[in-house]
C-alpha cells in the first residue's frame, strides 16, 4: 500500500495532520506529525483504551510541543518512539506507521 498523506510544506515543525487508510478492509484513523524536523506517523489510538488521542480536532501535541498527549486520559507519548512515559499506559507504545518522503510529499508505505 502506498498512499499520499501530506505535502511537507503542510507540516511545519510542530504541526500534525489526521488521515485515514484501509487495512484489510477496515478504516484506520491515523496521524502524521513533524517533530523538530522528523516526520512520524502513528495510528490514532490511545494504548490505555481504544479511543482516539485527539477529540477529532487534530490536536496531538502537549502545550509545550514536546509530547503527544491523549486528550481523554492525559497519557504522554514520546513523538520519536511512541512510548508512553506518563499516564495510565506507561510502557506501552503507539502503533507506528512507516512513511516515505518523495519530492516533498509524505507517503504512507
Amino acid at each position: 500500500m502506498r498512499k499520499k498523506i501530506a505535502k511537507l510544506m503542510e507540516l511545519p515543525k510542530g504541526a500534525t495532520k489526521r488521515f485515514t487508510f484501509k487495512r484489510e478492509g477496515v478504516l484506520i484513523d491515523a496521524f502524521v506529525a513533524n517533530f523538530n524536523g522528523d516526520i512520524v506517523a502513528y495510528e490514532n489510538l490511545c494504548r490505555h483504551l481504544p479511543i482516539t488521542l485527539d477529540y477529532g480536532d487534530g490536536e496531538f501535541f502537549s502545550t509545550d510541543n514536546r509530547f503527544f498527549v491523549c486528550q481523554t486520559h492525559g497519557a504522554f507519548y514520546e513523538p520519536k518512539t511512541g512510548l508512553c512515559i506518563a499516564g495510565p499506559c506507561v510502557g506501552s507504545s503507539l502503533i507506528p506507521l512507516e512513511t516515505e518522503l518523495v519530492d516533498d510529499e509524505i507517503f504512507l508505505v
